[in-house]
């Protein structure tokens, strides 16, 4: 049996995605059940497809000291970073705890890889990368946390979680044990992912996107709409913010049923529910609102929403919010975390975007329109390639006081 964890305080938080930049920018899109998909024009020869395309990412370089870290996922991150005060609670963390004592976890499934390929597209006569991208930091998949870790000046535990699309909800997970342990006093987490060449051509040779807008746990669903997003938390002791939401528990599972296919009876990804609801010391019943993985491909909804109808009650409100942001892989858990501290704080279930003729496996669980009631705890789903699936559990401060 697990044992429960300490809860921890998500004192700041923030996103950057299609939806725009920051919290406000979320909330406004989730209301207006407005999305962020629009027809690709990403790349030089665009695949015929909808994406989640972040804007301004191209009129924001870095600022000269991180010069070196220059590429297009490391600008979305320092423009994620600069919402809602986050960089602000960062370096009042540092100064309360020492720079050694936050630690910095990142997820991201392709890292820099779009520098890497713009390199690879400008070979030089000899075959060389040219001058300008001559810098290894950027081709590397550390390239997003090594950033961090210099723009933040932190100087703590750094590490990369890459596990598909979990990979920036497991940061959490490895957050609370190194605070837990007395390794560090707090942790960012989070995670960045960009668009590139090879996720959109790359999920396009698995049959998985769709030519239309992504249509989550709709009938006549085609597969999935790739985004882009940056998103950031700061966990610590409960203490340092006690009005804050907090991460009650966390579920990891790895069934490794099948690389890009689920497992038929969602065995992983039931044994990361069960184990978030076990950590956090919840009953199913007092679960109000989950954000589920809900991609739009056909056998991941499918066995999502068999899972959820066999778990909770039908009071359980759930929906996928990738119509409105798109698949943003790596980043997909951060973001997501955030819409469920969104519902918590606003008390605003987002509606099922584009699911407009509901497959038969759903239950009444789902909401396909925006419903405004309390939401004291909410659950955010993460499953990945590989049977790579994590479940994080929040909840309003006042809920478990």
């Amino acid at each position: 049996m697990l044992e429960p964890i300490i809860p921890l305080a998500v004192s700041a938080y923030t996103a950057t995605s299609a939806l725009g930049h920051g919290l406000e920018a979320h909330r406004r899109a989730l209301e207006q059940a407005r999305t962020g998909l629009r027809p690709n024009d990403f790349s030089l020869d665009p695949l015929q497809c909808w994406v989640g395309r972040v804007d301004d990412i191209e009129q924001a370089p870095l600022p000269t000291p991180f010069a070196a870290w220059e590429c297009r996922n490391n600008r979305l991150a320092w423009l994620g970073l600069n919402q809602d005060g986050f960089l602000d609670a960062v370096r009042a963390a540092r100064a309360r705890y020492g720079a050694t004592r936050v630690a910095l976890l990142m997820g991201t499934s392709t890292a820099s890889i779009g520098a890497t390929e713009e390199a690879y597209r400008r070979l030089d006569p000899d075959g060389g990368f040219p001058d300008d991208m001559l810098r290894l930091a950027i081709h590397a998949p550390h390239s997003l946390a090594g950033f961090l870790a210099e723009a933040l000046a932190l100087e703590g535990p750094c590490l990369t979680v890459s596990t598909a699309c979990s990979s920036s909800a497991k940061v959490f997970a490895s957050a609370e044990r190194l605070i837990r342990l007395g390794v560090v006093d707090a942790a960012v987490v989070g995670g960045v992912d960009t668009l590139c060449e090879s996720t959109l051509f790359g999920f396009n040779a698995l049959e998985l996107v769709s030519r239309e807008p992504c249509r989550p746990f709709d009938r006549a669903r085609s597969g999935i709409s790739i985004g882009e997003a940056a998103g950031f938390a700061l966990l610590e002791r409960v203490e340092a913010a006690p009005g804050a939401p907090r991460l009650l528990g966390y579920g990891e599972a790895s069934d490794a049923h099948h690389m890009s296919t689920p497992h038929p009876e969602g065995l992983g990804a039931e044994l990361a529910l069960r184990d978030a609801l076990a950590r956090a010391g919840l009953e199913p019943s007092q679960v109000d609102y989950i954000n589920l993985h809900g991609t739009a491909s056909l056998k991941n909804d499918e066995v999502e929403a068999a899972l959820i109808g066999r778990l909770f009650p039908p009071t359980t409100r759930a929906s996928s919010t990738k119509g409105f942001t798109g698949h943003t892989l790596g980043a997909a858990g951060i973001v997501e975390g955030v819409v469920a501290l969104l519902a918590i704080e606003h008390g605003l279930v987002p509606g099922n975007l584009g699911g407009g003729d509901p497959d038969p496996a759903c239950g009444p669980h789902f909401a396909w329109r925006n419903e405004s009631r309390p939401v004291g705890v909410a659950l955010s789903n993460s499953f990945g390639f590989g049977g790579n699936n994590a479940c994080l559990a929040f909840a309003r401060a006042e809920r478990i006081a």
